[in-house]
């Protein structure tokens, strides 16, 4: 948006109500993309197309996680041991850090 599409916008809307966990949930979701939250809301209100933010290396990292855990799994002919277990356990924090990001 150039400097002066900002400029132009002087229109107010009033106040939103809703709880505060959705607040939160709707802050988390604009800034997962890199929105202001009152950019977030306008682009879905007029159905315009949000692009999420991620980490190529956090989505790397899940992928060679996941490629290991295939390969524990395969090894130990479907029998979760203790490594596989720990793997697992990596992939699920890696997911959780990728959910808190966006």
């Amino acid at each position: 948006m150039s400097q002066s599409e900002k400029r132009k916008r002087t229109a107010l809307i009033p106040s939103i109500r809703c709880f505060p966990e959705e607040k939160e949930h709707l802050k988390e979701k604009a800034q997962s993309a890199g929105l202001n939250l009152s950019t977030y809301l306008i682009r879905c209100g007029l159905n315009r197309r949000i692009k999420t933010h991620f980490d190529p290396e956090l989505v790397m990292e899940l992928s060679r996680l996941g490629s290991l855990q295939q390969r524990l799994f395969d090894e130990g002919k479907g029998v979760i041991s203790e490594e596989y277990a720990q793997v697992f356990v990596a992939i699920q924090e890696a997911i959780l850090t990728l959910g808190r990001a966006e």
